[in-house]
């Protein structure tokens, strides 16, 4: 079943974040826009790629008005250890959470069961708490956060232009759909 166009369930867990551990709600990603990043583990290969990738762009998210929440299934003790021990982890400004239940992980059906690790997959959640975009990649798959922001930009897009549609490659500025009989077959 998509998840797409649901609203998230309910979590309370903890995360890393600027040097504390905080509590996080499903209540925290209402009012703004979300991305929750799930990924397999601290201290491997791919992710810190990916992490460190949206690090780098944490300004572009900023203002944009998009929080970033990572989720793996280790404890927030362990995002503490890598943030501390890791050049690339190190320059995480966003939330990291823990997830050692697998709670959060299962809801979003990312959790890789016989392994007890989330799979790698990126939900966008509108301010209502709706999902509006799912991206799940195998393994060896890293993931682009130029990739994400352009999506992010044509959701929110969307979101303020009812009636209006992005088209395949859209980018910010350029011209959008209005779906209306006349265009089909003209496409």
């Amino acid at each position: 079943m998509s998840l797409i166009n649901q609203t998230i369930q309910p979590f309370t867990t903890t995360a890393f974040k600027n040097h504390e551990f905080i509590e996080i709600s499903h209540e925290d990603l209402k009012g703004r826009w979300s991305v929750l990043f799930f990924y397999p583990a601290d201290f491997t290969f791919v992710c810190p790629t990916e992490l460190g990738d949206l690090a780098d762009h944490q300004a572009e998210f900023d203002k944009l008005g998009v929080d970033i929440y990572s989720v793996s299934t280790d404890t927030h003790f362990t995002h503490k250890a890598w943030h501390e021990t890791s050049d690339t982890i190190g320059k995480i400004q966003y939330a990291m959470i823990g997830d050692p239940t697998g709670t959060l992980t299962r809801n979003f059906g990312m959790m890789r069961e016989d392994q007890g690790l989330a799979n790698r997959g990126t939900f966008l959640i509108d301010p209502e708490g709706v999902i509006q975009a799912v991206e799940v990649t195998a393994e060896g798959i890293g993931r682009d956060a130029q990739d994400l922001l352009r999506k992010i930009k044509a959701a929110q897009y969307v979101a303020t232009h009812p009636g209006q549609v992005c088209p395949a490659a859209w980018k910010e500025g350029e011209a959008t759909l209005e779906p209306v009989l006349d265009l089909v077959g003209k496409i």
